[in-house]
């Protein structure tokens, strides 16, 4: 099967890779029908994440069908149409029964981590039972591709984390996908403001389409004095930090009002300065998080009830031979003006 595979810090490849097997009786097969690439992708790609060792496939997000199920599945069967988790989840351990799915003692973040991934015509599912859902009938097919991760992440780790109610002034630092994720979601609790940052005017004017209030373009460094304009002197209610930088989590820190949160989205690959000489009297709650997947469900019934539209997410779109394209406009966002790519395995 055509595969996606890691090479190691800057190589990745197309190229013929072995079909996968069952290897448990909690297993199911899936036949890719859509998957899409993650800015945690590009990550393993600088080599951020050195549990994605040499040979992998990558990709933690997509929609299929079953192909084959282990003995021990009761919830799928051959031909159902699925949603996978970007999170597998046994459902009975310690971390599992406490909503930290993330953690779990025998799966959490592995697919495109420690186990092959979804950039394949075909993928194995462990756990399949609790970490696949099903399709709704008449569901758009590329809408359910979102719920695989960045929708749960935005809303889990920056709008549930970040704790925001209505009335909230909310900045968003990073106006990417994941950025604009976790604005859409935001929305659903009625902030009084959503304020984005980006260095980027076309993301920063989907962001306006989207319903941000106010647009912050940080390229000339003046980004911190705008929001204390903004604000009058206060700062704002609940800094999300959607980038993965240092830079981005220092401009958090100093724009938080007293008694505000600040809810850490994005990736890191390097330290990032703890302000704590400033922080220590302010009563700012810091929180950091992986992705659970226990809202999805949630967010499947507000898609389809049409209070939430993630198709606005995607920007581009390839056949999964493409994928090699693919990543080379998703890689170049900001001169390709992409946000979501869907790969389609036809």
């Amino acid at each position: 099967m055509n595969a996606l595979v890691y090479q190691g810090p800057g190589k990745k490849n197309l190229q013929n890779m072995p079909r996968p097997a069952l290897q448990d009786a909690a297993d199911a097969i899936v036949r890719i029908t859509k998957t899409t690439i993650c800015g945690t992708d590009l990550h393993i790609l600088k080599g951020d994440v050195p549990t994605v060792k040499e040979g992998r496939i990558l990709g933690h997000e997509g929609i299929g069908i079953i192909e084959e199920v282990g003995t021990s599945v009761t919830r799928f069967r051959k031909g159902d149409s699925v949603i996978i988790s970007c999170i597998t989840s046994c459902a009975k351990c310690e971390y599992c029964r406490r909503g930290m799915c993330s953690h779990c003692e025998q799966g959490g973040w592995i697919l495109g981590n420690t186990i092959d991934g979804t950039q394949a015509e075909f993928v194995r599912i462990p756990w399949a039972d609790t970490s696949l859902l099903h399709i709704p009938e008449n569901a758009d097919t590329e809408a359910m591709v979102m719920l695989s991760d960045i929708l749960p992440t935005g809303y889990e780790c920056g709008v549930l984390n970040g704790c925001v109610k209505p009335g909230d002034i909310v900045a968003i630092i990073g106006a990417g996908p994941i950025g604009l994720a976790t604005l859409l979601t935001a929305k659903l609790y009625t902030p009084a403001d959503i304020i984005m940052i980006d260095v980027d005017d076309h993301r920063l004017d989907v962001a306006k389409r989207f319903g941000a209030t106010k647009l912050i373009n940080s390229s000339d460094g003046k980004a911190m004095s705008r929001i204390m304009t903004m604000t009058h002197g206060r700062g704002v209610d609940v800094a999300i930090e959607a980038v993965g930088i240092p830079a981005t989590f220092s401009l958090c820190q100093s724009i938080i009002a007293p008694g505000g949160h600040i809810a850490n989205i994005g990736v890191h690959g390097e330290s990032v300065p703890l302000h704590l000489e400033t922080l220590w009297s302010q009563n700012i709650t810091i929180t950091t998080r992986l992705v659970d997947g226990v809202t999805t469900q949630l967010l499947l019934k507000t898609i389809t009830s049409g209070r939430l539209l993630p198709t606005q997410l995607i920007s581009h779109r390839f056949k999964l031979s493409e994928v090699m394209s693919a990543y080379e406009t998703f890689g170049n966002a900001a001169r390709e003006q992409a946000l979501k790519v869907i790969l389609t395995n036809d």
